[in-house]
């Protein structure tokens, strides 16, 4: 299940070892990794490309990036002792493996098939678009939800339930919060009513849900489980009496997720402000109704921590028809998603997305098991370099994006933020829109963005911040045909 956006690789080590020796190759010569690129290549798309085992012909559509490449083989939720790993383990510690298959190994590579059409994305919808999705093939993309595995996990019908943990890939911002590659979770849990006794689903799920274990968090639920206009059910499929069990089944299943994680959060939070017991302000949820296009009626769960009120996963009961399209149309049931990563920072107060990334031993051994969760501690504080660059759009402009040369005329900021990370990939902190301007006669727009430089591990010169940010304004006249101010 997609997390909250649904919020938003080969598998030898020496995939990840070339990664490191080209990157220490690029800071040995003074080069960027796209720079390195072009003195090996002609720059031109390869006719093929090798992911995770297999080759795939590139073609009009292959928008890949090569900084992205080396990502692929690191598969952090599988690392032992990583944030996002630890934060996968106590998240499935609250589904017993004896109901809920774990999947933790699938392939980044997908069908466009799997990726939209099992999940009834419309074929206008947003996340097709090159702009937002790297496409290796126009019938292949890196996967951008783990929830492009469902119909295929539907169909293999091997348990009641399952998880997923996956990397996940998308085109978007530059910040703090933001990376190409992030990691999701998802989980669903169902129900056969050519399984169950007599065929009653409601009573089945019921008689589960006594066996759960209870908890004492604070909850604010006040919408009725169906909404006709707000969140309506699927009444050509499911009784009212099944929806009602099975949203009780998935609140409380959730809410015992909510307990693990944040009563670790807290402790964690009392260790970083040396308290000697952590806050003892309850913990407190909320359900908010929500949209999704692979569940009805669906919610978005959100926990108050720290004074505001956190946005933390979606959920919902499943689309009946993905389950009528993988062939198990008997079975109903619930689903959810979970960014990994989103949580992870949260519960190792970890403040740079680009820190789970990072090698290097002052991070990683900081970290060891899900019974000794620490706050993150800061090892260096490096100076930022901002740079500003400012260029007009041409008068022809429009917001498909893309970011292929022949379609210059064309602008999505995430053409900006792709070759931003190519160029400068870790190196760069954030980038920032901070003007706009349009001309009163020509009608022409210009934009300005700031770019901030920042290292982890040392200090940028004024003048390795100049090369990389000359290199940035070069890619983008020559990639977005856009003319420099």
């Amino acid at each position: 299940m997609k997390s909250i956006a649904w919020s938003r690789a080969s598998r030898h080590a020496q995939s990840s070892w070339i990664a490191s020796e080209t990157w220490k190759s690029c800071r040995q010569r003074q080069l960027s990794p796209s720079k390195l690129w072009r003195t090996q290549s002609t720059g031109k798309t390869p006719p093929s490309l090798q992911l995770d085992g297999k080759n795939y012909q590139t073609d009009s559509w292959t928008n890949v990036p090569n900084s992205v490449l080396p990502l692929l083989p690191r598969r952090l939720h599988l690392q032992p002792s990583h944030p996002i790993a630890l934060t996968r383990e106590l998240v499935e510690s609250r589904f017993p493996s004896s109901t809920y298959t774990r999947y933790n190994d699938l392939s980044p590579v997908v069908t466009v098939a799997q990726n939209f059409d099992s999940l009834g994305f419309p074929s206008d919808h947003p996340g097709r678009n090159r702009s937002d999705t790297y496409y290796i093939n126009k019938d292949t993309v890196l996967r951008t939800h783990t929830s492009a595995h469902e119909a295929d996990i539907f169909r293999q019908n091997a348990s009641p339930g399952y998880t997923i943990s996956a990397d996940v890939y998308r085109r978007d911002a530059i910040d703090r919060s933001h990376y190409p590659v992030f990691h999701q979770m998802e989980g669903a849990r169902m129900w056969d009513r050519k399984v169950v006794r007599g065929g009653d689903v409601a009573k089945a799920v019921w008689t589960d849900l006594e066996q759960m274990p209870k908890h004492n968090l604070e909850v604010d639920d006040p919408n009725p489980t169906v909404h006709t206009e707000r969140n309506p059910s699927q009444g050509d499929y499911h009784s009212l009496e099944e929806v009602e069990a099975i949203a009780a089944h998935l609140k409380r299943s959730l809410e015992g997720v909510v307990v693990e994680l944040f009563s670790k959060a807290r402790r964690n939070l009392a260790a970083a402000h040396a308290l000697e017991s952590p806050p003892e302000e309850p913990l407190r949820i909320r359900w908010v109704e929500a949209y999704f296009p692979f569940t009805s009626p669906s919610w978005e769960l959100e926990v108050f921590w720290q004074g505001d009120w956190l946005e933390l996963l979606g959920c919902g009961v499943t689309k009946q028809h993905i389950l009528i399209n993988a062939g198990v149309p008997d079975q109903l049931g619930w689903a959810f998603g979970v960014g990994l990563d989103r949580v992870a920072m949260l519960l190792f107060s970890i403040p740079d997305i680009r820190l789970l990334w990072s090698q290097d031993e002052r991070f990683s051994s900081q970290f060891s098991t899900i019974d000794n969760i620490a706050p993150f501690k800061a090892f260096s504080k490096h100076p930022a370099c901002y740079k500003d660059v400012a260029f007009w759009l041409r008068s022809s402009s429009s917001s498909a994006g893309g970011g292929l040369k022949s379609n210059a005329q064309d602008f999505h900021e995430n053409d900006v933020m792709e070759i931003v990370r190519e160029v400068g990939g870790d190196l760069v902190e954030g980038v920032t829109l901070v003007d706009e301007f349009q001309h009163p006669v020509s009608g022409r727009k210009s934009m300005c963005y700031r770019i901030n430089y920042q290292s982890f591990g040392r200090t940028l010169s004024n003048r390795e911040a100049n090369e990389l940010h000359e290199e940035v304004k070069l890619e983008l006249a020559m990639k977005l045909g856009v003319e420099l101010r």
